[in-house]
């Protein structure tokens, strides 16, 4: 049996490590246009200067040959056929038994003035992303930083890290608008702001000006603001990286549909991660690698690990860690606790934990993970969310009722 996965991201390597632990005699082929295993997630570390291309690897030195992996690195799968079960590299053909389609996703470039032709813009999501932007950024250079996600802020910080003078746009009111609300983004606004960082809020990129290098050298917002700049850094979402199923039979419009077993609307050919437009978070993707890789293995194994999303931040030393969706719906209850030294935030939906934040204090914060994926429901004897622990929730589940300990 040939397994072949394409994409050595966290979905692919899990499913390669799960084939493996399955079937010691496997035949696997991963493929990838990466020259190194990384992880996006410690991208800002290369860019600091804190991390080399092997320190971003995650999945271990050697871990190909130990694993007997076959691994074809530096290429790109340019079509997949269904029909023979063959996948098309430039100059190759690979045959599979099973496929795995792990090709995660590539920054989305806005049609701004000249972003998208410009020889300094650069997005955040390979590694190649990184290495571009360190040769692009000279001594005492002026980086602008259009978006305020993650992304985005992990782009400022390495880059403040270097002591560069760094601006950032969002059109949203607040930085990290999707993961966090206005009072614990606050928080960490003033600590960028602290550090150098320059903060254009509520406005966008409109036009741009070019040199006759084809060089961006000066962004104009909305509200007719001129940010003069040396680099651009756009961290504006990302689009799933779906082109080599185009013409494939493979059903695709914006992202790869899968089932709950992870597979594509062919037979035997399977889909995990960013390429199919869940949620994007690391754990997530790993868990999907690791039910594809069962699956592909004949092992029935569902993704369930739908409900709850989990981001955690850390910057200059504030740790935040925000679950569930944090969105206040009509009837929703609102619990904030807030101090000098944490917020916290929890918001109720229909006698259930939906969502929290906590920011400082992360102690005892596996209580709410397993509240918001379970759906359980809260004590009804008013008890503060806030003090909740495992003690309070004993026995067995039973039509959906718990048993409390109270």
């Amino acid at each position: 049996m040939r397994y072949v996965i394409i994409g050595v991201g966290a979905a692919g390597i899990t499913a390669a490590k799960t084939i493996r632990a399955c079937e010691a005699d496997a035949d696997i082929v991963m493929i990838s246009q990466d020259n190194y295993v990384h992880s996006r997630c410690m991208l800002h570390r290369f860019i600091s200067g804190e991390r080399t291309e092997d320190g971003l690897n995650f999945a271990g030195e050697d871990f190909f040959e130990k694993n007997n992996i076959y691994w074809i690195k530096d290429t790109i799968v340019t079509r997949v056929d269904t029909k023979e079960k063959e996948v098309y590299l430039q100059d190759q053909r690979i045959a599979y038994d099973k496929l795995l389609i792990a090709t995660g996703a590539n920054s989305f470039m806005p049609p701004v003035g000249d972003f998208r032709t410009a020889d300094n813009v650069f997005g955040l999501r390979h590694l190649s992303d990184a290495q571009n932007i360190c040769n692009a950024i000279k001594e005492n250079a002026k980086v602008l930083v259009v978006g305020s996600g993650l992304v985005g802020l992990d782009a400022a910080y390495a880059l403040l890290e270097r002591k560069l003078d760094v601006t950032v746009v969002e059109m949203a009111e607040r930085i990290l608008p999707i993961q966090l609300d206005d009072t614990a983004a606050k928080a960490y606004q003033d600590l960028f702001e602290e550090a150098g960082c320059k903060f254009y809020l509520g406005r966008k990129a409109s036009e741009t000006v070019l040199d006759k290098d084809n060089n961006i050298e000066a962004v104009i917002l909305d509200d007719g603001t001129k940010i003069a700049c040396d680099v651009i850094i756009v961290a504006a979402g990302v689009r799933p990286a779906i082109a080599c199923v185009e013409e494939s039979g493979i059903q695709a419009e914006r992202f790869i549909e899968v089932n709950e077993y992870m597979e594509t609307s062919a037979s035997g050919v399977y889909a995990a991660g960013d390429v199919t437009g869940r949620s994007g978070i690391w754990p997530n993707a790993q868990k999907q690698g690791q039910t594809a890789g069962y699956n592909m293995c004949g092992i029935k194994t569902q993704y369930l690990d739908t409900y709850a999303m989990k981001n955690t931040i850390n910057f200059y030393g504030l740790a935040t860690l925000s679950l569930g969706r944090g969105q206040v719906q009509e009837g929703d209850k609102v619990v904030v606790c807030e101090d000098s030294k944490e917020y916290k935030k929890a918001i109720i939906r229909a006698g259930k934990l939906d969502s929290i934040t906590l920011q400082g204090d992360m102690d005892y914060s596996g209580i709410y993970q397993y509240l918001i994926k379970n759906q359980i429901a809260l004590p009804e004897n008013g008890k503060d969310v806030f003090h909740l622990s495992f003690a309070d929730f004993y026995g067995v589940e039973a039509d959906g009722q718990y048993t409390y300990s109270l």
